[in-house]
């Protein structure tokens, strides 16, 4: 004897009325749940009341294989912007006249990223105790080593890339000039390592580079003008803040060998003007500004 199939419909049919399955009946069950379950108190959820400032997140970025890199925490930058045209980044003379600067202290790219480091807010201090525009001493530690606390070519170090001879003669100079850093000196030659120290002796020697400059005739120097100073030393740098943009590099400072060009970056028959219009890109708005801040 064969079994005899019953279809769905026929078997519900069979059921009694009020045993029926009604549509959307389950819909109603799982909208119970949900609710039952919405009624329990999450205990894992605590409110807390924020008092003072929000947290800083610390960002980082991963990367496989390598160690984690942490930006650090740094200072707001408290100057202001540069409305009051600074001049082109190109132009050495800033918005002043010929031989004269941009404004004397105001905000810049280069002062940001000082400002960045842990370090950077006591350089900022330092430099105005010496009469110096801090964008100057930024837009000088970003060219020599992104403001990072490193080791060089030779036997200049750190974040403003000094000789030990160099570095020791400003110090001196600085404190001379202004006793209270005395205080605020790693002493010895352990300061080049120490960008807060450092930064005092580069301020000076950028003083000092303004100074020579004035001297020379170029009545406000710009960061752009005193950066030859810097980089090749008190003679070939006052020629090349004066010399034709036309000449070549080599031609404005002849007594800078070929080698030493090379390691800072020239290329043989680079002009005064492309090495002007290099070093303004990396340092922006403070390159039009005066070294010597009021």
């Amino acid at each position: 004897m064969k079994p005899r199939l019953f279809s769905s419909h026929a078997a519900s049919a069979a059921l009694p009325p009020r045993s029926r399955p009604r549509p959307g009946g389950i819909v109603a069950a799982t909208a119970c749940a949900v609710a039952a379950l919405a009624a329990v108190p999450a205990f894992g959820q605590v409110a807390v009341t924020l008092n003072g400032p929000p947290v800083q997140v610390r960002p980082y970025v991963p990367e496989p294989g390598l160690p984690d890199v942490t930006i650090p925490l740094g200072t707001l930058n408290p100057f202001p912007s540069d409305p009051s045209g600074g001049g082109s980044p190109g132009d050495p003379n800033g918005g002043g006249s010929p031989g004269g600067g941009g404004p004397n202290v105001a905000s810049s790219d280069s002062l940001s990223t000082m400002l960045s480091q842990p370090w950077g807010a006591a350089a900022v201090a330092n430099a105005q105790a010496l009469g110096v525009n801090p964008s100057a001493l930024a837009a000088t530690c970003v060219l020599e080593s992104g403001c990072q606390n490193i080791g060089g070519g030779g036997s200049a170090q750190g974040a403003f890339q000094m000789m030990p001879a160099t570095f020791t003669a400003m110090i001196n100079a600085a404190v001379a000039q202004n006793p209270n850093l005395a205080s605020q000196i790693v002493p010895g030659l352990a300061g080049l390592t120490d960008p807060a120290t450092e930064s005092i002796a580069a301020s000076e020697y950028l003083l000092q580079g303004a100074q020579a400059l004035q001297a020379a005739g170029v009545s406000n120097p710009t960061v752009l003008q005193t950066r030859g100073y810097y980089n090749f030393g008190p003679t070939s740098g006052t020629a090349l803040a004066l010399a034709d943009p036309n000449l070549t590099m080599s031609a404005a400072m002849p007594n800078v060998s070929a080698a030493t060009l090379a390691k800072n970056g020239v290329t043989p028959g680079e002009t005064v003007a492309q090495w002007q219009a290099a070093v303004a890109a990396k340092i922006g708005t403070a390159a039009g500004q005066s070294v010597i801040g009021t």
